[in-house]
């Protein structure tokens, strides 16, 4: 469903992404990782259409981004990092406008609106000003309005930063539900756990490249199941095991302070790169 070869793109001397080759087939949910300034916003702005490319090609659903644009925009839906919708409009005002820029018949329009309103579970919200809804709310408008043109692709670009950990969840519920549907979803994040929750398979990105791509299980698999964490002066090292009664053995030769935790994502990209995600 996206298929990438060769992507690269630069800022003068410096370069966002470098010769990025990737495929995400229909109906996966692919989580693409890395720190700020790794590439990951940039990547989705070329495949959207909103930044070109410096080299390389890139197809949504077999159209080319450059040489198809029209076509390949038409495939895609897009959730960017910002709540960018109007706040004096409302809720209805702000699907209806995108309809309409969309180029939705009237009537197929209006009943896309309130089927998407139901679906997220704010249909008693139609004529509720924008303003007056809760940072969750806004989140959710954003994604029904991605999905109002009925995309193939949805590209969801931090979709819960600044939301707490219940509405964050509430949202995790609507992106599996959107992939149950059939479509196709490519998510970057800055939550750890979010990626390893949703995804069916993983892009650790750094320094505009890809250094490792697998399922988030296969991936932690590769450190182990349990962690110790050991603090040892102003660092903390952490040493993995397969089982807990090793991981426990070991602690009881240790002197100090540790921690006993399951392995997770970010122990594996910490691994892969040498940094954490959130940087």
């Amino acid at each position: 469903m996206i298929k990438i070869k060769g992507l690269t793109k630069k800022y003068g001397s410096k370069y966002a992404l470098r010769n990025i080759d990737l495929e995400v087939k229909k109906g996966e949910l692919f989580a693409y990782l890395g720190p700020n300034g790794a590439g990951k916003t940039t990547t989705i702005r070329i495949l959207t259409g909103l930044t070109r490319p410096t080299s390389g090609d890139a197809w949504l659903n077999g159209f080319h981004i450059e040489k198809e644009s029209i076509n390949a925009k038409r495939q895609c839906g897009l959730v960017s990092q910002t709540i960018n919708l109007d706040n004096e409009l409302t809720v209805f005002e702000n699907l209806n406008l995108h309809g309409i820029l969309f180029q939705i018949p009237i009537t197929q329009r209006k009943k896309k609106i309130f089927e998407l309103l139901q679906y997220i579970g704010m249909l008693d919200m139609a004529d509720t000003p924008v303003a007056k809804l809760s940072g969750g709310m806004k989140r959710r408008i954003t994604i029904a309005r991605a999905l109002l043109h009925s995309p193939k692709i949805l590209f969801l670009d931090e979709p819960t930063v600044g939301l707490d950990a219940n509405i964050r969840r509430k949202i995790w519920a609507l992106i599996k539900k959107i992939q149950t549907e059939g479509t196709t979803i490519f998510l970057t994040t800055h939550y750890i756990e979010e990626a390893e929750f949703l995804a069916d398979r993983v892009a650790f990105l750094d320094n505009g490249r890809i250094v490792a791509i697998d399922s988030p299980v296969n991936l932690i698999s590769t450190l182990g199941q349990w962690a110790v964490d050991t603090v040892r002066g102003d660092l903390i090292e952490t040493t993995y095991f397969q089982t807990k009664e090793e991981a426990k053995r070991y602690i009881s030769f240790q002197n100090g302070s540790f921690s006993l935790r399951r392995v997770n994502l970010e122990d594996a990209f910490l691994q892969i790169t040498g940094k954490r995600v959130r940087t």
